[in-house]
């Protein structure tokens, strides 16, 4: 099971919080943006590779400061070794560490994953709760985890899943102000998407943000999606080009030459 086979997403009840006030021109330019974004990567989803909710919420959690190539080269011995959350809690953080070496941080995930099974095992019947409320009880849990596992694993749309790609992102095409905390970028981005429309909006960006929109040489030049939402990261390069043009044509001739002789 992964994202191409994901259930249909459904909204499940009222938010925790209100969402900021968008105006129509905003709703339009995030629908255009919708638009260019599917038209570019209709096929986007969840790159992690897992067969139930129980295995996405442990390739989630290996995932952090990961990529999910690497994560799902460790994960299908792991899964072997451990295929419900009973069997993860009658093991042991060691036991569970020798499947993960190869992956950031194993030793605390190790950690995490064998405590948020035993919850599963011992307090939720050994199935994955299906509110955010109850996945925030579980260690190693935080609110980009639980939504990627509710909005894949069950179509249950309760928030936006922010990573560092989807926060480059809305910042780079002015969905959320530049200097917005992960949690307002969250509730600016829910607030300018359909809501049974935000896990599908957040595999896009995800998706751009890997193939084209990087944090380091950002192919945004030659992308169209880029050229046409304005993306900042290609501004910020021109500006500088610019004022390094400007710094040129300002000189006199070998004053160039005697500052590099004085450095």
């Amino acid at each position: 099971m992964s994202g191409p086979h994901a259930p249909a997403q459904r909204e499940h009840g009222p938010l925790p919080f209100a969402l900021p006030r968008v105006t129509a021109t905003q709703r339009r330019r995030a629908a255009a943006l919708l638009a260019a974004l599917e038209a570019h990567y209709p096929d986007a989803h969840c790159e992690l590779e897992y067969r139930n909710p129980h295995e996405l919420l442990v390739a989630t959690i290996l995932s952090a400061q990961a990529t999910d190539v690497g994560v799902n080269k460790a994960t299908p011995a792991l899964f072997a070794a451990f295929p419900t959350p009973a069997d993860y809690a009658a093991s042991s953080p060691e036991q569970i560490e020798a499947y993960i070496r190869s992956i950031g941080l194993f030793r605390n995930k190790a950690r995490a994953i064998h405590a948020a099974m035993k919850d599963i095992a011992e307090k939720f019947g050994g199935r994955v709760p299906r509110t955010m409320d109850e996945l925030l009880t579980l260690r190693g849990v935080a609110r980009k985890t639980a939504n990627v596992v509710l909005g894949n694993a069950f179509g249950i749309n309760v928030g936006f899943v922010v990573d560092t790609h989807v926060e480059r992102l809305a910042k780079r095409f002015g969905l959320a102000p530049a200097d917005a905390t992960v949690a307002m970028t969250e509730r600016w981005l829910m607030a300018l998407f359909p809501r049974d429309r935000w896990c599908d909006v957040s595999h896009m960006l995800i998706w751009h943000g890997r193939r084209a929109c990087k944090a380091r040489l950002p192919a945004c030049a030659d992308h169209p999606v880029c050229r046409g939402f304005g993306s900042t990261c290609e501004l910020r390069i021109s500006a500088r080009a610019s004022d390094t043009d400007r710094t040129k044509s300002n000189q006199k001739p070998g004053s160039a030459s005697r500052a590099a002789k004085r450095r």
